[in-house]
């Protein structure tokens, strides 16, 4: 990468840092000034000066935290909305957490309209931000020269297509690694950065070494035995650096607080969705048949259960016994109620059940069909290692994939999980499943010949 390049680069990556400063300051600023003027004066004890400083940091952390875990400052993005929207979830969490310790510390019930209205002058401030800075941010960007290099072409044209989209890149073309290998200074001629797409280790490793040396930028789609290996543990055996690894075996204290926090959230939601599930059941029942689908999944070590949903298709879906995936709310299988439930998710509800009984847990990997499970083991043998742990209401997998996401794609995001599976993980995959809830193409169906797995 030429001199200048590197200078424009680090001008523009400090440029977008004092942008997202300017993001924090202004929507703590409006917190700050509405929560002195409207709560205060009506706390139990005197605040002082250090005392609004703490709750002030106090914001600043979770809005942080939260901006994360919502995407909200990912300036990068093609579309400006999925950062207000990004924005919006975090204002409204952090603005909701603080609502509750205002409750703490006030002498009687703090009234809701000052902190709705506190989020109405955020949610306008982020809307001017976005489109200021993302307006800015696309137009002095310029695109990196990239060349794509693969070795297995099974889900090649799909990310390629995603790479083409992302502005931040200039796609110049693609290679098999075999045309890579020892001709470095010829392919990679003026090369920015390289994206590698289902290469084996040993060629990927020299091609590693080789951009690094040249001040290369690399972006790997990783191998499933990448991502066990990811989750590592560090140990030393006579003085030497060893890496330890095995089936997933996580501490007695996190699978008591998980399986804790499984049966209180679920309980606690049951309670809250009751109303909405008694409609939709109503509904359903209204138009003839079972209101609940029984269906059989795999959990953890490969038992089976049976899951629960609302019913959203007809009652002969499936009449000749073949078990196929759904083509989407267009599948003309799907009911009307089925398709306005499937839309929200709502359908799911019933899980919850499942997971007080035990069957699943809120966050894991996507329970998978027996028969469709086997179809993918087919060409895909690691997709079983899915089940070292419990079936998910939520995941990686089902945030950051879609109904239509390939094998491959789901293995990998579930994986990822388990090596690094935390409560902190957890929470985060919980927050950012509500930034799916209302995304269209996240309950896309499949597509004509997609179960078949991919590599």
């Amino acid at each position: 990468m030429s001199a200048e390049k590197k200078k424009r680069e680090r001008a523009r990556y400090l440029w977008t840092e004092i942008m997202l400063l300017i993001n924090i300051l202004l929507i703590t600023a409006c917190f700050a000034i509405g929560w002195m003027h409207f709560y205060q004066k009506n706390l139990a004890v005197t605040y002082l000066q250090k005392g609004i400083a703490v709750i002030v940091l106090l914001y600043i952390v979770l809005y942080v935290l939260l901006g994360r875990v919502f995407l909200a400052f990912t300036i990068n993005t093609p579309h400006k909305l999925e950062i207000i929207y990004g924005q919006f979830l975090t204002e409204f969490s952090v603005d909701f957490i603080m609502y509750f310790v205002t409750f703490l510390l006030m002498k009687g019930f703090p009234y809701v309209w000052p902190m709705l209205l506190i989020l109405l002058v955020q949610l306008l401030v982020s809307i001017i931000w976005t489109y200021v800075v993302h307006t800015v941010y696309i137009k002095t960007v310029v695109p990196l020269k990239a060349l794509v290099i693969w070795d297995n072409k099974d889900y090649f044209d799909e990310l390629y297509e995603s790479y083409s989209k992302d502005h931040r890149f200039k796609i110049v073309g693609s290679r098999h690694i075999s045309e890579c290998i020892d001709h470095y200074d010829e392919v990679l001629k003026g090369i920015e950065v390289v994206m590698l797409i289902g290469v084996h280790s040993h060629p990927r490793n020299k091609m590693l070494k080789y951009c690094i040396g040249n001040d290369i930028k690399m972006f790997i789609v990783p191998r499933v035995g990448d991502i066990v290996m990811s989750g590592a543990k560090r140990i030393h055996i006579l003085n030497f650096p060893t890496s330890y690894i095995e089936r997933y075996n996580p501490s007695p204290m996190y699978t008591i607080i998980k399986r804790s926090f499984d049966i209180l959230s679920s309980a606690i939601m049951l309670l809250i969705t009751s109303p909405i599930m008694l409609i939709v059941a109503l509904l359903i029942k209204r138009d003839g048949g079972s209101v609940l689908y029984k269906q059989n999944r795999l959990t953890k070590n490969g038992k089976v259960f049976q899951l629960l949903k609302f019913r959203s298709m007809k009652m002969d879906a499936e009449s000749d016994g073949i078990a196929r995936l759904s083509s989407g709310v267009h599948d003309d299988r799907v009911t009307p109620i089925g398709r306005i439930i499937r839309k929200y998710r709502i359908d799911e509800l019933p899980q919850l059940i499942n997971i007080i009984k035990g069957d699943m847990s809120v966050v894991g990997p996507r329970p998978e069909r027996p028969e469709i499970a086997e179809q993918y083991e087919k060409s895909l043998p690691e997709f079983s290692f899915r089940l070292q742990t419990k079936a998910g209401l939520t995941g990686l997998a089902q945030v950051y994939g879609k109904y239509n996401t390939n094998p491959n794609a789901k293995l990998i995001m579930d994986l990822q999980y388990i090596a690094k599976a935390s409560v902190i993980e957890d929470l985060s995959i919980i927050f950012a499943t509500i930034m799916v809830l209302f995304q269209k193409d996240s309950t896309d169906g499949v597509k004509h010949g997609q179960t078949t797995a991919l590599r």
